[in-house]
């Protein structure tokens, strides 16, 4: 991974960004928007991401727009390498509840969204969990141990893998808030989403 050790902040918030919202079409200047700086400050980081083939330019009009290249193995390892950066380097109540999802087991991806991300006493942990059927009851019983244990409860948002895709085509609110948050686990399943949700 010593590659990628040069990875800047704002690097990893323009991919970060890309990647959390698939439903939302990035060109420079949108990007300069959400990350703070200017618009040939971030075009000139999304031609860098380019070359490397981390990111792919369409044409669309006028606009050029940015996707993930989920297609090589460049590519994926590092976006798993900044998702799973941005939940290792959580702190705080943040922390504390990354670790305690982490003994999930029956869960693909796990992802912390929702007010535990803002607000120092958060009233519950919304959690956002995709699974299939198989693993679903044992998951539940999961969650209810960490429940009978913490103060603070999770509150879950169940998901299949194909009922991800659909809601995030969808827009389904929900969902779109729940992957702007942190991915605890599961980064390559997530990457797997990902790419079906963009497919037109």
């Amino acid at each position: 991974m010593s590659l990628y050790k040069d990875i800047t902040e704002n690097e990893m918030k323009i991919v970060l960004s890309i990647i959390k919202n698939p439903h939302i079409m990035y060109n420079a200047n949108s990007i300069s928007k959400i990350s703070g700086i200017s618009s040939m400050g971030a075009l000139k980081i999304l031609k860098k991401l380019e070359k490397e083939s981390i990111l792919i330019p369409k044409k669309i009009g006028r606009s050029t727009i940015y996707r993930i290249d989920t297609k090589n193995n460049y590519s994926r390892n590092y976006i798993k390498l900044l998702l799973s950066r941005e939940s290792t380097s959580s702190v705080g109540i943040i922390k504390r509840w990354v670790n305690e999802i982490k003994k999930i087991k029956s869960s693909d991806i796990s992802i912390l969204f929702g007010s535990v991300l803002k607000d120092k006493e958060p009233n519950d942990i919304d959690v956002l969990f995709v699974t299939d059927q198989k693993k679903f009851e044992n998951l539940k019983k999961e969650i209810k141990e960490l429940n009978d244990i913490n103060v603070k409860k999770i509150h879950p948002v169940y998901q299949s893998p194909e009922d991800m895709i659909s809601n995030i085509k969808k827009r389904d609110k929900v969902v779109l808030n729940a992957i702007s948050g942190i991915i605890v686990f599961g980064e390559e399943k997530f990457l797997e989403i990902y790419n079906e949700s963009c497919r037109e």
